[in-house]
């Protein structure tokens, strides 16, 4: 069963055409965007700090989203995926950005627009990823430049399959 909780007199803002999972866990002072989709095992922890997502956006399963109490919120645009057991803390992340599976983006790091965040990377504290840029390793460094190729055919390909994939989980 989904939790859905109010913390401190904060509860989540989820609007309808969402679609939450049965296990997905999603507390405090959360909003979410349009045509968001949570999927089974994700937990966005917003007791601590606010956490604001845009729309179109899909948490995939086991991925946390968290803050960091009174100092780091959490921010994520549009169009963007967060990849199968990642970690998102504290951080900005633009619209049309793709975070890798099992990549971790630490307090107060800045991801631009376009950008992707390769599996497995950890963008460590404070970094920039600047716009269309690919960051891998760890620490994530830049790796090369995104292709408009890349920009279509990942990461608006996977948001897009998300919104549609959710759609399954509705009928």
């Amino acid at each position: 069963m989904k939790i859905i909780k109010t913390v401190n007199g904060n509860t989540p803002q989820i609007p309808e055409d969402c679609f939450i999972a049965e296990n997905a866990v999603i507390v405090g002072e959360v909003s979410l965007g349009k045509e968001c989709s949570i999927w089974y095992n994700a937990v966005i922890r917003g007791d601590v700090h606010f956490i604001k997502i845009g729309d179109k956006v899909n948490i995939q399963d086991g991925a946390v989203i968290h803050a960091t109490y009174q100092k780091s919120p959490t921010t994520i645009g549009s169009n963007v995926s967060i990849g199968h057991n990642a970690i998102v803390h504290g951080c900005t992340i633009h619209d049309n950005v793709l975070v890798g599976m099992g990549s971790i983006i630490m307090d107060d790091c800045v991801i631009e627009s376009n950008s992707i965040i390769a599996a497995g990377a950890v963008v460590t504290k404070n970094t920039r990823v600047e716009s269309g840029s690919i960051y891998a390793g760890v620490p994530a460094k830049k790796v090369k430049d995104i292709s408009e190729e890349l920009i279509s055919g990942e990461i608006d390909r996977i948001a897009n399959n998300y919104v549609k994939y959710s759609g399954w989980f509705k009928e």
